[in-house]
């Protein structure tokens, strides 16, 4: 079983938050709270792990998975920010949101589109931060759950008992009822809704 892990959402435990990251730099595959769901995810730039997440959600490795960045400031690094995008990227994140954008050569292939876009989200949760913060590198994240449609889990208790043995740590920052966030393209001259889920989408359409 893997090894189920209590950080505290407010104010996660630095020493914990080291050990959950030291994990991911050697290949580790986690569950993990966010502001929409339980997430299943893993350093990007470890090809070996982001395989086996789609080889546990039994997704093409032609069928990228979005990523999570700590803050709007290393977007930037991975990722082409039109003024647009900036704009409401800002007045958004972190936020329930994931943003379609065009990426930067370092973003590895298997975690781009054939458009050679990615989703992306920075979401408002302090586990997730102190992460992506400690690892230095994005996270890839993907709901926590096995079949394409399922409703993701909303307890750490549940998730270490469905996925059993499938991932390496379980992190416990209390429930999350799933809500997905809501996915806006920030491609083209104007934003394209691609998903309604969380958070206020009213403002996209009016740009």
């Amino acid at each position: 079983m893997p090894k189920l892990l209590v950080i505290n959402p407010i104010n996660p435990q630095p020493r914990l938050i080291a050990q959950v990251a030291e994990a991911l730099r050697h290949g580790a595959v986690i569950c993990y709270p966010t502001d929409t769901v339980y997430g299943i995810g893993c350093d990007i730039f470890n090809q070996k792990a982001v395989k086996r997440i789609h080889q546990l959600k039994r997704r093409p490795t032609d069928k990228p998975f979005s990523f999570m960045c700590g803050s709007l400031r290393d977007v930037s690094t991975y990722c082409h920010i039109s003024n647009l995008a900036y704009r409401l990227m800002r007045k958004n994140l972190p936020g329930p949101y994931t943003f379609v954008l065009p990426t930067m050569k370092i973003v590895p292939k298997i975690m781009t589109s054939k458009q050679k876009t990615v989703g992306l989200r920075v979401p408002d949760n302090r586990i997730c931060q102190a992460l992506t913060e400690a690892l230095g590198n994005p996270i890839l994240t993907t709901s926590a759950s096995l079949e394409e449609g399922d409703l993701p889990l909303a307890e750490a208790f549940a998730i270490e008992a469905a996925l059993g043995g499938r991932v390496d740590m379980v992190i416990d920052g209390g429930p999350v009822y799933p809500q997905p966030s809501s996915v806006v393209s920030l491609v083209g001259d104007q934003p394209e809704i691609l998903r309604p889920g969380k958070g206020d989408i009213s403002q996209f359409l009016a740009v």
